[in-house]
C-alpha cells in the first residue's frame, strides 16, 4: 500500500546460535500509533533493531515506503523519515542542549519543516530553561526529552520510542506521556515499547504483543484494555 512506511516480512533473528526472532511480520502505515509489548527478552528491541539495520536478520525482508531495505545501512533507512530514540537515552552530554537539538535539524523526506528549533523549545519547556547546560547537566526525565527533541529535528514521519520512561519519577513520566500524546496529534506515526500497558495502550491505535520472539496477538489497542486475561496471560500484569 502506498501509505505503508516501515514492513518486516518473516524476520529471523539470532545473536549467535540463539534464535531470537521467529519468522515476525510487521508493518505500520502513516499516521499509526503502535504499542509493542511483551515481557522481557520477548524481542521487542531485537525487532526494532532489526528493521533499523542495527542488527542484522539472517532471514526475511525488510520494506521501507515499498522498497526493501533488507541490506541497508541505518543512515540510509534513517534518511526515509524514521527517528529512533533507543533505550538508555543517546544524547552527546558534551554538548549543550542547543547544540544536541540544531545538530540534528534537517528537512522531513518531502521538504518539510514542521519541526523547527522554536517549535520544539515550545513543546519541551523544560528544555528552553536549560537551554545553554551541557547535557551531562541535565536530569534522567530532560536528558530523555532532549532525545525525543531531537528525533523530531530530523521531521520524520515515524518516531521509534524504545522504553521512553524508563526509569523516570511518575511525574516526570506523565509528563512524557503528555507530550507523546501531543506528537501523535501532529500525525507521525508512533511506534513504542514501554512497560507501562494502561499508557501506550491509550495512546496507540494498535498493540502488538510478543512472547519469545513471536508474535502473539495483533489487534487493537481498545481489545487489551477491555480484555485484562489476554495482558495477564502474556504479560504477567
Amino acid at each position: 500500500m502506498s501509505n505503508m512506511l516501515l514492513e518486516a516480512k518473516e524476520i529471523h533473528t539470532y545473536y549467535g546460535a540463539s534464535h531470537i526472532l521467529h519468522g515476525i511480520d510487521f508493518n505500520i502505515r502513516e499516521g499509526e500509533g503502535i504499542a509493542l509489548m511483551g515481557r522481557n527478552g520477548m524481542g521487542k528491541s531485537t525487532l526494532i533493531k532489526s528493521m533499523l539495520g542495527i542488527v542484522r536478520p539472517r532471514h526475511g525482508r525488510v520494506l521501507v515506503r515499498g522498497d526493501d531495505y533488507t541490506r541497508a545501512r541505518t543512515f540510509q533507512t534513517a534518511q526515509q523519515g524514521i527517528a529512533y530514540v533507543p533505550e538508555g537515552r543517546g544524547i552527546f552530554k558534551s554538548l549543550s542542549v542547543r547544540e544536541n537539538l540544531l545538530m540534528s535539524a534537517r528537512a522531513g523526506v518531502d521538504g518539510r519543516r514542521e519541526w523547527t528549533f522554536d517549535r520544539v523549545m515550545e513543546t519541551f519547556p523544560r528544555l528552553g530553561e536549560r537551554i545553554n547546560n551541557g547535557g551531562w547537566q541535565l536530569s534522567g526525565g530532560e536528558q530523555q526529552m532532549l532525545t525525543i527533541g531531537r528525533a523530531l529535528m530530523t521531521n520524520p514521519d515515524l518516531l521509534i520510542l524504545d522504553e521512553a520512561t524508563e526509569g523516570l519519577a511518575p511525574l516526570i513520566a506523565l509528563e512524557i506521556w503528555r507530550i507523546v500524546k501531543e506528537i501523535r496529534k501532529t500525525g507521525i506515526a508512533t511506534m513504542i515499547v514501554d512497560k507501562n500497558h494502561s499508557a501506550v495502550t491509550s495512546i496507540c491505535d494498535r498493540a502488538m504483543i510478543l512472547v519469545k520472539g513471536e508474535v502473539v496477538f495483533d489487534g487493537s489497542s481498545e481489545q487489551v484494555r477491555e480484555d485484562p486475561g489476554l495482558i495477564q496471560k502474556h504479560l504477567g500484569v
